[in-house]
């Protein structure tokens, strides 16, 4: 009976970590069905970005108040959690506050008082985000993507960071011989007062009990994220890194249809010639994208990153003026047909079997991406440098090119510059009437 907390810790520590490593191949393999593309150029710029977006948190703060907020959350967040490492070894080998006896009481309690302070600012932080996501009324929070989970999934890790921080304080409020030390308790020695009246065993009992709920709260929110948009919190960092770094006005071109158009265009070219053995061009399957796996694996790498923050919708001018296009939906959207995808697969034994669903109509609709005005706001608002417009982009393509669903207006635009060399219905001979005097 000695050894069964550490047994039982173990196993708790075991099963968590396990689960978490299970729903991490899931979330790889979901990834890894999207199309490749190369993103490992320039490697000292993507290193840069992740530093200085990710880890520097450089475009939160494009938005001081709400920036500010965030940054004492993830950096609160991030350090207390360094505290993990103590009560793992603890847990595992029956020890109590192993690392006092080798840091010394000192830096242990600078460490210690450190991680009091930040878990009180994350406290009061997140009770501000709490009553910005509820009470304030903020329009980005309550746009029609926002309703149900979405909204219940933003609160949920709120009410999750707040247990977890105030059992943090109650455990340190309660461990009498770390209070009757005076080290590392500017915040819990005002907490302590409140148990004076409780007896040593009766402190003994909630100081356990705050340790056990909070190791297991950590390891209940670690397997949580993948079910929740606060996976951003691990995929920032790849995504910051992945980013496309090209030129943001600057679109892709199709292989397979630049050099038809090079063929048309050459006098000399044999369109019916054989090509040469090696020389075969690799036509697409499908122009554009009509469903998930036709999108590339960091467009699916964004959707999973996607915070839900609507900084992208807030800026973008379609959604201004009324037009039903969200880009945060889009991403929203990505997400939730990818995760189907893989919840297909995984029910039939490792093979996608066809639902008679796809991502275009059935989650985004082609109202939604002829709004876009492809003017890049949402790319450069997003903090993590998720890029909305690229899927946006690539299943408008597959409108054009697969199903020639393009709007009367743009196909109007396209017959014009065929016939007149313009996008405008006038003669040719006609465009320089303008210049002439009257």
């Amino acid at each position: 009976m000695q050894y069964l907390p550490n047994i039982l810790f173990a196993i708790a520590l075991i099963a968590g970590i396990s689960f978490f490593a299970i729903n991490i191949r899931k979330l790889f393999r979901n990834i890894n069905l999207g199309k490749d593309v190369d993103r490992t150029d320039n490697k000292s710029q993507r290193w840069k970005n992740m530093i200085k977006i990710a880890l520097g948190q450089s475009k939160m703060v494009r938005r001081p108040f709400s920036g500010f907020l965030h940054v004492i959350v993830y950096v609160g967040f991030i350090i207390i959690n360094i505290e993990v490492l103590e009560i793992i070894i603890d847990g595992l080998f029956g020890t109590h506050r192993i690392f006092q006896g080798f840091l010394g009481d000192a830096f242990y309690g600078f460490l210690i008082g450190t991680f009091e302070i930040l878990a009180a600012l994350v406290f009061v932080a997140v009770i501000l985000f709490w009553t910005r996501r509820n009470i304030a009324n903020i329009k980005r929070f309550l746009s029609r993507e926002m309703k149900g989970w979405p909204k219940t999934d933003g609160n949920l890790i709120l009410y999750f960071e707040m247990v977890l921080m105030t059992l943090f304080l109650v455990m340190n409020a309660t461990d009498v011989p770390f209070q009757q030390a005076g080290i590392g308790n500017p915040i819990s020695q005002f907490i302590a007062p409140l148990f004076d009246s409780f007896s040593a065993e009766s402190l003994h009992l909630i100081e356990r009990t705050a340790w056990w709920i909070h190791i297991l709260g950590i390891l209940v929110f670690l397997n949580y994220l993948y079910y929740s948009k606060h996976l951003h919190i691990l995929l920032a960092f790849p995504n910051t890194f992945y980013a496309n770094l090209k030129p943001k006005g600057q679109f892709n071109n199709l292989e397979a249809v630049t050099n038809e158009v090079k063929l048309m265009m050459d006098p000399d070219a044999d369109p019916y010639a054989t090509p040469e053995p090696g020389t075969e061009e690799v036509v697409p399957e499908k122009f554009g994208a009509s469903e998930v796996t036709d999108l590339n694996w960091v467009q699916l790498l964004n959707a999973y990153t996607c915070t839900e923050c609507g900084r992208c919708t807030s800026a973008c001018p379609a959604n201004l003026t009324g037009k039903k296009l969200s880009p945060r939906k889009i991403m929203m959207d990505t997400r939730d047909r990818l995760e189907e995808v893989g919840r297909n697969i995984d029910e039939n034994n490792g093979t996608f079997k066809d639902d008679g669903k796809q991502l275009l109509n059935d989650y985004i609709k082609p109202e939604e991406l002829w709004a876009c005005t492809s003017c890049n706001a949402c790319v450069e608002e997003c903090p993590v440098n998720i890029d909305p417009l690229s899927i946006i982009m690539d299943m408008r393509r597959y409108l054009v090119m697969e199903e020639s669903a393009a709007p009367q207006e743009l196909n109007m635009m396209m017959t014009n510059i065929e016939n007149n060399g313009a996008p405008w219905q006038y003669n040719q001979q006609d465009r320089l009437n303008w210049a002439k005097e009257e």
